[in-house]
């Protein structure tokens, strides 16, 4: 039982650890669009790396895709 529970928890930190590199590797054409435009647009001030990594998160949870079925 405790091989078993070790390799579940393996597998939740990898998962987890996987899923942070991808956000933040999602965050750096972020920060490149947002210091491209937003400060010419709308007069904001740039953005550093940990920045564009927060508000990918914040974006990820308000703006969701989901799958829905329609059952008749």
């Amino acid at each position: 039982m405790g091989e078993k529970a070790g390799e579940v928890i393996l597998i939740v930190v990898g998962t987890v650890a996987m899923l942070a590199l991808i956000g933040l590797g999602l965050a750096f054409p972020l920060k490149w669009c947002w210091n491209y435009v937003m400060p010419y647009l709308f007069g904001l001030g740039k953005i550093t790396w940990g920045q564009a990594w927060c508000l990918h998160f914040i974006a990820g949870m308000l703006i969701k895709s989901s799958l829905t079925t329609k059952s008749k």
